[in-house]
């Protein structure tokens, strides 16, 4: 029975796909906007994956989809590195636990 997906794999899901007996049928993104668009489904499934699961194997999956818009946004992992510094040092880093509850006039 067939499985429909329509969604961005890594790589080499459709040769372990192979292997374990099954035909894929693949595209590939048919320009940047169709890929970028895919990239942030992938972003959004895995973060609800790691909010499900808790699983520490999510959040390495959270961080290749990152390294991968980084890619097609043209920024280097220094790049990247250098904006999350000057970030945190504008607007601290969440290590201190602050919940926001209210503003008040």
């Amino acid at each position: 029975m067939s499985r429909a997906y329509d969604k961005l794999v890594r790589d080499r899901i459709p040769e372990i796909i192979e292997e374990n007996g099954e035909t894929p049928i693949v595209r590939t993104a048919s320009d940047d906007a169709e890929y970028e668009t895919y990239l942030v489904e992938k972003l959004h499934e895995e973060v609800a994956e790691y909010d499900e699961s808790r699983d520490i194997e999510e959040l390495a999956d959270i961080l290749e989809v990152i390294r991968a818009i980084r890619e097609f946004d043209g920024l280097s992992d220094g790049d990247l590195a250098d904006l999350r510094d000057r970030k945190a040092d504008e607007r601290g880093g969440f290590s201190e636990r602050i919940v926001l509850e209210r503003v008040e006039p």
